[in-house]
Parts: structure tokens; C-alpha cells; sequence
């Protein structure tokens, strides 16, 4: 799963960034302007738990790719290599500058995130509406004999327009599973998850009235909002001692640091849910598409236990947690054998049993 980071310049994604994939940039990513590439790790009190019941050797945490993009400006979507970069990813977070400094310029010569935001998404919509335009115009122009894929495009290529002329992103656009896959090539950015991060100041925190008036305007559009003082986060990541840091967020009244609820988030908006692997050897998490069957989150281990795939032993974490142990589980009977039809849920405990 790949989520790039977006953001008109001094915005905040760069310090964003660094904080979600603990990646210090150096000069020459700071004075290039190009993609940066990294990695984040899903932080799940779960995973902790299990780590602390089975003292593995070893422990993975679920990771997700992450990329800072360019600074994006007026216009970015006629920019053909950018979008193109777009559509390689599953998820958007954009940050949206909405701290007041004198000291820090804005590109459009003021600080207005509502603006800034209907902007972008006026952006993402005019390339998707765009391109469909195009695509309906080239069908239109052939005089090739007709294909069953050209004809089902003609028939959903009207759809998509008509959903783009309301200025509705195209994920919200109910679609059966083979128009999606007829579809999949096209680079329709509106299609992608979105996630927006209001960069707030300090003072700012407490304030919702920002969130809940975008809420209510983007209701039908499928937005995540959030926001999050990125100066703040990146102080409280300097604090080295864990005690200390807590001591400070307790200070501030904040629960758990802002970068961790974004990581959720993400996880959220591309519909994503984690299982586990336990054992003293290693603990370890994965995280797969909601409503997947087993043979598919065996696929996330590796591809050969979904070829190969026969059924799989699942613990429920709630009933693990309850029993104390997994010797202890087993004697209440809730150690359950899945076969191929098997809905995986969230915070699964699975082991897969597969030929070969």
C-alpha cells in the first residue's frame, strides 16, 4: 500500500513527513524538490500486547510506503508526468496550511484553507473530468470495427462524466467489480482515498469549528479530515524519554501523539485491517483489504500460501487476551479452522496451513 504526502509549499508536509516515516531529509532531498521515498510502521496496542504475552525473538509491525511529493501549485493538473505519479498510489494525505505566521509566506498571498482545499479538489476533479471528456471523444472518433470493451466503455464513460460535472469525486461513484476492472488503467486521481491535514498552530487544538464546517460541506465526498499542529508533533518527537514525553502530552491534554491517529487514518480510508502471526520466534502483522478472505491475507504473507493454501487456524485477539494464553484458549475450545470462504476480521490471530 502506497499513500502519497501533498501539500502547496510551506504547508508543513515536509515536517509531516518526517515525522510519519521517521526520516530526517537530507539537504540535497530539501534543495531537489523531488519525490522522497519511506516507511511507516503501524502503531497497534494489539501488536504491543501480543509482543509483551509471547516475548518473541523477533517482532515486525505492519508498513505502509510513503512518498512526499513535489509542492503543488495553481494548475498542477495539467501537469501530465505529475498525475501520472498520482495514480500510482492508493491514498492522498494532503496538507493544508491553516496556522496564521507573518513571517512564513503563503503562495496565494494568504492564509484561507477553505480555499486552499476547494482549490485542490477543484484540481483532482477537472484532470479526471478531463481525461474522461477525451476518452469519450476518441471513442466516438473510431471507425475501427467495434470491440465488447470499447462498447462497455461507451456505455460507463457517461457515468463518470456525469458524476465529475457535479464536482463529486469519482470515489464516491457506485461501480460494479468488472466496470472497476475496465476501468483500472485509466489515471483517475478522484478515485484514490483522501485524507486532508489541517496544519493548525498550537493555540489552534481545540478549535473544531474548521472540521466540522468542512464536514458538513464535503459530506458526500468521502474526506477524511483531521488536524494536526505539525511544530507541536515535531516537538514532542524530540523528547527522547518516553516518560518525559508522556508527562508532556498529558501536559497538553493530549492523548497520544498526532501521527499516530494519522497512521490510523490512512489505514481507515484505504479500508484496511491488520492480522497477526504470534509465536516465540516472532510476532508480526500484516495488513489486508476488509472483507478479504483467508487465501487472500495468506497472499499478504507470501504468495505461495494463497497458491497453496488449504485452511487457517484463527484465534479471535479479544478471546486471546481474555484466556490469558494461548495453552489456555485452546483448553475453552475458541481455536477455530477456517476453510477458503473464511472472512478475515480485524485483529485476527491466524496461522495458515498450505501444501508445498
Amino acid at each position: 500500500m502506497k499513500i502519497a504526502i501533498l501539500g502547496m509549499a510551506q504547508s508543513g508536509k515536509k515536517t509531516l513527513f518526517t515525522l510519519i516515516a521517521r526520516k530526517k531529509l537530507s539537504e540535497n532531498e530539501l534543495a531537489s524538490g523531488a519525490a522522497v521515498e519511506g516507511i511507516t510502521e503501524i502503531i497497534d496496542p494489539r501488536f504491543e500486547r501480543l509482543v509483551e504475552m509471547y516475548n518473541p525473538e523477533s517482532e515486525a509491525r505492519a508498513r505502509i510506503n510513503v512518498t512526499l511529493l513535489p509542492k503543488i501549485d495553481k494548475g498542477f493538473s495539467s501537469k501530465s508526468d505529475f498525475i501520472n505519479e498520482l495514480d500510482t498510489y492508493d491514498a492522498f494525505l494532503v496538507v493544508i496550511r491553516a496556522f496564521k505566521n507573518d513571517s512564513v509566506y503563503h503562495p496565494s498571498g494568504s492564509v484561507d484553507a477553505e480555499r486552499d482545499l476547494e482549490e485542490i479538489e477543484m484540481e483532482l476533479t477537472f484532470n479526471d473530468l478531463s481525461f474522461v471528456d477525451k476518452r469519450i471523444q476518441r471513442l466516438s472518433n473510431e471507425r475501427g470495427a467495434k470491440t465488447p470493451q470499447t462498447e462497455k466503455e461507451k456505455e460507463i464513460l457517461p457515468k463518470l462524466k456525469e458524476h465529475l460535472e457535479k464536482e463529486l469525486p469519482l470515489r464516491t461513484l457506485s461501480l460494479l467489480p468488472e466496470e472497476l476492472k475496465l476501468i483500472s488503467s485509466y489515471p483517475l486521481v478522484t478515485f484514490k482515498e483522501l485524507i486532508i491535514a489541517f496544519n493548525i498552530s498550537e493555540d489552534e487544538l481545540n478549535n473544531t469549528e474548521l472540521i466540522k464546517k468542512c464536514e458538513t460541506k464535503y459530506k458526500d465526498r468521502k474526506i477524511n479530515f483531521m488536524v494536526v499542529s505539525a511544530k507541536l508533533e515535531a516537538e514532542i518527537a524530540a523528547i527522547e524519554n518516553k516518560e518525559e514525553r508522556e508527562e508532556f502530552l498529558k501536559s497538553m491534554g493530549i492523548t497520544e501523539p498526532v501521527i499516530d491517529v494519522i497512521r490510523r487514518a490512512c489505514l481507515v480510508a484505504m479500508d484496511l485491517i491488520s492480522f497477526f502471526g504470534v509465536g516465540t520466534d516472532e510476532v508480526k502483522q500484516w495488513l489486508v483489504k476488509r472483507a478479504s478472505l483467508a487465501p487472500k491475507a495468506a497472499g499478504a504473507i507470501h504468495s505461495d500460501l494463497e497458491k497453496g493454501f488449504i485452511r487457517a487456524e484463527v484465534m479471535k485477539y479479544a478471546e486471546l487476551i481474555a484466556a490469558g494464553s494461548e495453552s489456555k484458549l485452546k483448553e475453552t475450545g475458541k481455536y477455530y479452522l477456517k476453510g477458503k470462504d473464511y472472512v478475515v476480521e480485524d485483529g485476527d490471530i491466524l496461522s495458515i496451513l498450505h501444501s508445498g
